[in-house]
């Protein structure tokens, strides 16, 4: 008997049981940054500040000129981020900040 109940390819979005878990997939291969972090790339056609397509082989997610996402409360909630390839840069509003790449993972709760 196998373990594994069942297989699903790896996606934008993993389909789960419970309708508050949220699981996605991220593969971004963006361009080099500038001196400011932004992509050294044409933002044209692109739709800021909600940008989830794979254009280019890259999302902005919600980020205006960086790539990312904005200032967010974190509360009752928990991520974990396991990075196959390249590498994550990770800060919060306390000032702390992580960069992890390959083979990491990073499990955070939030209060």
């Amino acid at each position: 008997m196998s373990l594994i109940a069942q297989r699903v390819p790896l996606g934008f979005q993993w389909p789960t049981a419970d309708p508050f878990l949220f699981c996605v997939h991220h593969l971004d291969l963006y361009p080099e940054g500038d001196g400011r972090f932004a992509p050294a790339a044409s933002l044209a056609g692109r739709n800021i500040g909600n940008d989830f397509e794979p254009k280019d082989g890259w999302r902005m997610y919600h980020g205006s000129t960086v790539p990312g996402f904005p200032e967010h409360p974190h509360r009752g909630f928990e991520t974990v981020t396991f990075a196959r390839k390249g590498f994550i840069d990770h800060s919060d509003s306390m000032g702390a900040a992580a960069r992890f790449g390959r083979g990491d993972v990073q499990w955070m709760t939030a209060g």
